[in-house]
């Protein structure tokens, strides 16, 4: 197939896309994964004019130069993986390029946010969901996405403990429960009484939210939380508090 024109080199492209897609759903990879990697063929295959079957380390020095130009070195490892899944999975290829990125080590301690400091953030939330949200997170020590995909039946309250699933690299874990986050996750439950979702979307009210077919909005929480540590005057990095114990004396 002539690949030099434009339009035929747009098809090609395209057809090479969908392959990539439907290896990265068969490998099971997490959606966010998914997502990252679609992104990186899509971003390099418009810097090189949807022509990316046959890049030389020369185009791709200049491609990732770029890149950290504009983006964060996480934005360049995911298009590097991307970019050595595509190859691997859709061209059929060898990767040989292992040594071409290296990015800067760094080790950072998370910021510690005080008892005095939880209790503030707390109290300035003022919608129930995200503010029993917050307190969950921060009691068990979950990532965003994992307390987004907390359902009804991961709490197991006569154990004291919650099942966290498909967390990172793909690992199911449990977590300790404390008393005050169960007491406070029932209270919750009362509220909304959803079958399955311990944090439906919110995006029909209280009436809604029993039927709701998703959980609380990512870019939702994210912003709220944000606007909060703001109005707290938190100036820490993230408000994540890392000591799940102190949280059960808030």
């Amino acid at each position: 197939m002539d690949t030099n024109t434009p339009d035929s080199a747009n098809v090609h492209f395209n057809r090479q896309y969908q392959t990539h897609l439907k290896h990265l759903k068969l490998k099971g990879l997490q959606p966010k994964t998914i997502d990252a990697y679609a992104r990186a063929i899509r971003r390099i295959g418009d810097y090189f004019g949807h022509s990316i079957d046959s890049l030389s380390e020369s185009q791709l020095v200049d491609y990732f130069s770029d890149l950290i130009a504009s983006h964060s070195w996480s934005a360049v490892k995911l298009d590097l993986y991307g970019l050595k899944f595509y190859t691997l999975h859709v061209l059929r290829k060898p990767w040989v390029m292992p040594h071409l990125i290296k990015p800067p080590k760094a080790s950072r301690l998370p910021d510690i946010v005080t008892v005095a400091e939880a209790q503030a953030l707390f109290a300035a939330t003022r919608t129930l969901s995200y503010r029993v949200f917050y307190f969950t997170l921060y009691s068990l020590g979950l990532r965003l996405s994992e307390g987004l995909a907390l359902k009804v039946s991961d709490i197991d309250g006569a154990r004291h403990r919650v099942h966290i699933r498909d967390s990172k690299g793909n690992r199911d874990r449990l977590v300790p429960l404390p008393d005050a986050t169960l007491n406070v996750l029932r209270k919750f439950w009362l509220v909304h009484r959803h079958p399955e979702l311990l944090f439906p979307n919110r995006a029909g009210g209280l009436v809604g939210a029993r039927s709701a077919s998703s959980p609380l909005d990512r870019g939702g929480v994210q912003k709220t939380l944000h606007q909060v540590t703001l109005q707290c005057g938190l100036k820490k990095r993230s408000p994540r508090i890392a000591c799940a114990t102190a949280m059960q004396r808030t």
